[in-house]
């Protein structure tokens, strides 16, 4: 499962713009100033929380369901959506190194190509995992 949604409580703020909190995770907030803003906080500040709960071994909360939720007036509700593959591509970029075995033709006749092994290992595994945002 690399997608999970849950429901954000997007508050109109007296100064302007939105502040946004969880009711499935009541450590996380965060606020924008216009809705597209308000949005991409409140989805980057939800893969904050569901990563620091994974990191301490804590379980993931249900989802919510949006329609239960009571809200205040100025207030509404919205699914965010947290990719976790979408997330690990902006946030983990940290190389690893891998060792493979290929034909020894094969290895030859890339190298006289001059290509580079790891951009094509990359781009192939791209395209089996999915592409990067």
């Amino acid at each position: 499962m690399n997608k999970i949604f849950y429901p954000a409580i997007f508050h109109k703020a007296d100064e302007g713009g939105f502040w946004i909190s969880f009711p499935d995770f009541p450590e996380c907030m965060t606020q924008g100033d216009e809705i597209q803003d308000a949005y991409e906080m409140a989805s980057d500040a939800l893969g904050l929380a569901i990563v620091s709960r994974q990191g301490n071994n804590e379980p993931l909360p249900t989802p919510s369901e949006p329609c239960a939720i009571s809200l205040e007036p100025d207030a509404f509700c919205v699914a965010i959506e947290f990719d976790w593959l979408s997330y690990q591509r902006r946030h983990n970029s940290k190389a690893v190194k891998k060792t493979l075995t290929i034909p020894e033709w094969l290895n030859e006749a890339a190298i006289a190509m001059n290509i580079n092994f790891s951009q094509v290992l990359q781009e192939a595994l791209i395209q089996k995992v999915g592409k990067p945002l």
